[in-house]
């Protein structure tokens, strides 16, 4: 099955270009629908033949999870991209970490958001830069978790696009601005995908691929990402989980088109604006504790 958020508060079945809603069919009452889908634990399957409701075309196509409680990202997991990294000052100004060094990081669940949202640069005068990943929703609330187990917790797979501004930030604010992670078009599920570690996908931008790679060229795969993050903390159903970026990122600008496909999950086109702020301009005056 791939499922699909659309029109704010409706979960779909994608087949073809067409949708059936199961919203009502499931009982689906909230405006985070499949998260409500995998705290019920709940199967579309059954729908799979229904006549379709809408043509693709006529829904606007949200992110597959709302509001997720927590978005978990594993940094530098392809060796290509820690090679890109290291080469380049303006992509890692610190020490630069894998998980194995100092674990995952965490990006704010505001900054998701639907391929059709689009992008929205904070700034015009810093470098933001792409970054393509392969991620997956959990399923079900796990905590301590043995990585042979986590693969029965995984709902399903979907792009995401980890939007980053470099800089000396700390790395959770420099990929936490609004926009900063799209996710679509859809969630497929683990019959639909076969092997999460050998899927090809590619970014375009502006029609020119900058990123193009299989994902069997993860460092840590995605059940030892799961298995390190719930060390003490509950990975809950509807988190989503990312797998980090191969090498190839560059900067987006205003008016720039990002084509993003994975395969077997699907693919999407998201547009980039800016907001004409300037961040030598942004004036932030330390607090007056002493006074």
């Amino acid at each position: 099955m791939r499922l699909v958020r659309f029109n704010d508060d409706r979960l779909g079945l994608l087949t073809d270009d067409s949708l059936i809603d199961v919203t009502d069919r499931l009982g689906l009452e909230t405006n985070d629908p499949l998260k409500e889908y995998a705290r019920r634990d709940l199967d579309a399957s059954e729908y799979g033949d229904a006549e379709p409701d809408h043509d693709l075309a006529d829904v606007r196509v949200e992110a597959p999870v709302r509001r997720p409680g927590k978005v978990i990202a594993a940094p530098l997991n392809y060796e290509n991209h820690v090679e890109e990294a290291l080469a380049d000052e303006d992509i890692v100004t610190q020490e630069w970490f894998t998980i194995e060094d100092k674990g995952y990081f965490l990006k704010a669940p505001s900054s998701v958001a639907g391929p059709e949202d689009g992008i929205e640069l904070p700034f015009n005068d810093r470098r933001v830069d792409h970054e393509i990943e392969l991620a997956f929703v959990m399923g079900e609330d796990v905590k301590d978790i043995d990585s042979d187990d986590v693969w029965d917790a995984i709902l399903g797979y979907t792009i995401l696009l980890d939007v980053s501004v470099r800089g000396d930030q700390d790395r959770s604010n420099r990929k936490s601005y609004d926009t900063f992670t799209i996710i679509g078009p859809c969630v497929a599920t683990p019959d639909e995908i076969g092997d999460p570690h050998d899927l090809e996908m590619e970014l375009q931008l502006n029609g020119e691929t900058r990123q193009q790679q299989n994902t069997d060229g993860m460092i840590y795969d995605c059940s030892d990402i799961v298995e390190y993050a719930s060390i003490g903390a509950t990975i809950e159903a509807g988190d989503v989980i990312t797998t980090g970026t191969p090498e190839g990122v560059s900067a987006i600008t205003d008016g720039d088109t990002i084509d993003a496909e994975i395969e077997n999950v699907g693919s999407m086109t998201v547009d980039v604006t800016d907001r004409d702020v300037s961040f030598a301009d942004v004036d932030v005056e330390k607090s007056q504790l002493n006074d």
